[in-house]
């Protein structure tokens, strides 16, 4: 089943646009300065992509919280969004009840759940989406819904052109990129993954490692440049035969980013195992982001045939939720 959820992820984001063209959002009656965007896991990366995405573009400060609580600075001023793909994430749940008891503009993007009837009884603006499916599965219906919230109160560019070109363009280099993800799986298999990108792609590095966990049952990390050269790259004083190293990157990286990459490639040559560099793909960095994170999820799917696991089996998240609802 989660093959057939990635394989249809261009579809995803296809039918996603179209929700998001017909979602009814009301005005701001109080002028809005700040945004905060609650989520976590699947429902929570959209907002870390997002953020990167609209760094230069967005009009107002945008904060990403993966937690129960907001910040000291909310207040009626703040549009908080709260995703939730479930619609039952407690942290979300929690950080919603704040939002609303200091009047904030809420808006919430959910398949249901205890959010959806909350949005309803409170009068808050919710954009619903379909449910049945893993939250990690659905990036493409939260990362639009995103981008749809923050055009619609002028807060950032509209995205849903690029959006609906990226799919088509994902669907007609579906096999390609299939092939790709292949050649990938075949130097990290039975290796520890280490992911490295810039800090402005550090959505992307974080999906892959949430996905190589969650799809592929293993562990891995990730860290970005430049915050690594001050202290992780110390840590390459050695060889290690059980890593492989991930290693995006992207033309238009800040040049300095470029000569740092570029020296950690040479460092990585010599101690990992095995090196993987991924390019970039696409004319802007909805193409480029989208690309990777298709990819992404293509490795963590064959990979996880590869180590004969249930790319679907989630039981001991499942297990920790049965254990706090019992507290």
């Amino acid at each position: 089943m989660m093959k057939d959820l990635i394989q249809r992820f261009p579809a995803q984001l296809k039918e996603a646009v179209d929700i998001a063209s017909k979602a009814k959002l009301s005005p701001l009656t109080i002028p809005v300065n700040k945004v905060i965007i609650c989520g976590l896991g699947g429902s929570g990366i959209g907002g870390t992509i997002a953020k990167e995405i609209l760094f230069d573009e967005a009009s107002l400060p945008i904060e990403v919280l993966k937690s129960y609580s907001l910040p000291s600075y909310l207040d009626q001023h703040t549009l908080v969004i709260c995703s939730s793909y479930s619609g039952n994430t407690e942290e979300t749940l929690e950080c919603y009840h704040s939002a609303q008891k200091h009047k904030a503009k809420i808006v919430c993007i959910t398949s249901g759940g205890k959010i959806l009837e909350l949005a309803n009884k409170d009068g808050n603006d919710y954009i619903q989406v379909p449910g049945g499916m893993p939250p990690r599965s659905c990036l493409g219906y939260s990362l639009t819904q995103l981008f749809h919230v923050l055009s619609h109160y002028k807060i950032a560019p509209q995205k849903s052109v690029e959006i609906a070109e990226t799919a088509e363009m994902l669907e007609k280099d579906q096999e390609a990129i299939m092939n790709e993800a292949h050649h990938i799986v075949k130097k990290i298999h039975n290796k520890l993954p280490v992911i490295y990108s810039s800090e402005i792609h550090e959505g992307v590095a974080i999906r892959l490692r949430q996905q190589l966990n969650e799809n592929s049952k293993i562990l891995c990390w990730h860290h970005v440049v430049p915050e690594m050269n001050h202290n992780e790259l110390v840590g390459w004083s050695q060889a290690y035969s059980d890593v492989a190293v991930i290693l995006f990157k992207d033309a238009s990286e800040n040049p300095r980013n470029k000569l740092r990459l570029d020296f950690c490639r040479k460092v990585f040559e010599k101690y990992a195992a095995e090196l993987v560099e991924i390019n970039s793909v696409g004319r802007n960095a909805i193409e480029k982001t989208l690309y990777w994170i298709h990819l992404g999820d293509w490795v963590s799917m064959f990979l996880a045939e590869k180590r004969n696991v249930d790319a679907m089996d989630i039981k001991v998240i499942d297990s920790l939720k049965q254990e706090l609802a019992s507290k």
